[in-house]
Order: C-alpha cells, then sequence, then structure tokens
C-alpha cells in the first residue's frame, strides 16, 4: 500500500473553483481544455480534479503573468524618448 503522501489527491470541482475563486463551469472546462486533469468517476459519474494538477495550474499561470509583465516592461523600455534624446544646445 503507497504511503499517504504517495497516493494522488483528488479534488470536487467546487472545491477547485473555491480555490481558484471561479465558477465550476470554468473548472470542468479547464479540465475539458486540458489545462487541469480529472475524470469522471462512480455511479452516476462525477467529477474529480487531480490537485497536483491545479498547482501545475496555478504554477502556469504564475509564469504566464511574470512573462507578460517582462513583456509590458520590456516595450515600455523601448519607446523612442527613451533612447534617442536630442542633445539642446543652450
Amino acid at each position: 500500500m503507497p504511503a499517504p503522501s504517495d497516493r494522488a489527491c483528488f479534488l470536487l470541482p467546487s472545491q477547485v473553483a473555491e480555490m481558484l475563486q471561479i465558477e465550476v463551469d470554468e473548472v470542468i472546462a479547464l479540465v475539458g481544455e486540458g489545462r487541469l486533469v480529472g475524470a469522471k468517476v462512480g455511479t452516476p459519474a462525477r467529477w474529480r480534479i487531480e490537485g497536483a494538477s491545479v498547482e501545475d495550474y496555478l504554477d502556469a499561470q504564475v509564469e504566464d503573468a511574470r512573462r507578460a509583465a517582462l513583456w509590458q516592461q520590456s516595450q515600455v523600455a523601448s519607446f523612442p524618448e527613451l533612447w534617442s534624446r536630442r542633445e539642446r544646445g543652450d
């Protein structure tokens, strides 16, 4: 039997929605897009989301935000006024 730390943690879509502060339908859509890992289990079938995939999703969101911020900084720094100032002759 695997140790408790080795077992996968599965969450209800409502739990994931609360964690991410989004709607349950959006959680299911993220599973459909492959951005979260989930499966329907039981009878009747109900969604369960892998806890590790929620962590991976959040890590990816943080990385996307970091890259967007760096891109924004690079765009601001490339304004012509910053790199081609005219010399003023007083």
